[in-house]
C-alpha cells in the first residue's frame, strides 16, 4: 500500500503540513502540487522550494490540472501540463475533475494521449468514482473514490469489472478518518482493490494537511 498526497495548501499558510510530508516523502507513491487550482500564472517560489525539497527525499511528483469535466479546452489543459513540468519539474500530472460518461471516453482517451505526448510521467485520472470501465485503461493511476469515511464505510460499492484490475492502478482518497482507525482505512481500501490510498484525520477544505503520524507508519 502507498500512500497518495494531494496537499492543497500554501506552504506559506501551513509550513508545518509541508514539512511533515517531506519528512515522509519516501513512503508516498506521489504528491500533488497544487499552487493556484494549476500551476497558477507564474512560478511560486514556495513551490518552487518544496518541490526540491520533496524530490531529494525521493518523491514523485504529479502537477495538479482541472479538466472541468470535459468543459475546459484540451490546449489549455496541455499547457498547465507544460507549465508545471517547466516551472517545478513534475513528474507527472494529477487531471482532476475527469468526466466518468462512457460519452466522455473518447474526449478522455484523447487528452491523456496528447498530454503523454509532452513528455509527462505517471498520469492519474480523478473522477472521484468508478467511471466507465474504458477510463481505467487510459491512464497510470484512477481515482475511483474521492470521500470522507463515513461515506466510505456506508456507501462504497464496488462494480464486479472493477476487481478486474490490478491495484496498482486504482486509489482511494478518503478524509476525515478517526486518527485510530487510520490503519484500518489502509486495509479497507485494500481489501476494496486499491493498491494506492490517503486516508487522512482532516476535514476540508485541506484534509490532507493532516497527516498524522498514524497515516505514516500505515504507509510503512
Amino acid at each position: 500500500m502507498t500512500l497518495l498526497i494531494p496537499l492543497y495548501v500554501h506552504p506559506a499558510e501551513d509550513p508545518g503540513a509541508w514539512h511533515r510530508l517531506i519528512t515522509a516523502a519516501a513512503r508516498t507513491h506521489a504528491v500533488v502540487l497544487n499552487p493556484a487550482s494549476g500551476p497558477g500564472t507564474g512560478p511560486d517560489p514556495a513551490f518552487t522550494a518544496v518541490a526540491r525539497a520533496l524530490r531529494a527525499a525521493g518523491a514523485r511528483l504529479l502537477g495538479y490540472v482541472d479538466t472541468d469535466y470535459g468543459v475546459r479546452e484540451h490546449a489549455d489543459i496541455t499547457a498547465d501540463v507544460r507549465r508545471h513540468q517547466e516551472w517545478y519539474a513534475a513528474d507527472g500530472c494529477f487531471l482532476d475533475r475527469v468526466t466518468a460518461t462512457q460519452e466522455g471516453l473518447p474526449a478522455c482517451r484523447r487528452l491523456v494521449r496528447d498530454v503523454r505526448r509532452l513528455g509527462t510521467g505517471p498520469v492519474v485520472l480523478n473522477p472521484g468514482v468508478h467511471p466507465a470501465p474504458g477510463y481505467l485503461r487510459l491512464a497510470d493511476l484512477t481515482v475511483t473514490f474521492e470521500g470522507h469515511w463515513s461515506t466510505y464505510v456506508s456507501a462504497f460499492t464496488r462494480p464486479a469489472w472493477a476487481a478486474r484490475h490490478p491495484p496498482d492502478r486504482i486509489c482511494h482518497l478518503v478524509y476525515g478518518v478517526p486518527e485510530a482507525l487510520v490503519p484500518l482505512a489502509v486495509r479497507t481500501a485494500h481489501e476494496r482493490g486499491a493498491g494506492v490510498c490517503g486516508p487522512v484525520t482532516g476535514e476540508p477544505p485541506n484534509p490532507w494537511a493532516e497527516l498524522t503520524p498514524a497515516l505514516v507508519r500505515a504507509g510503512e
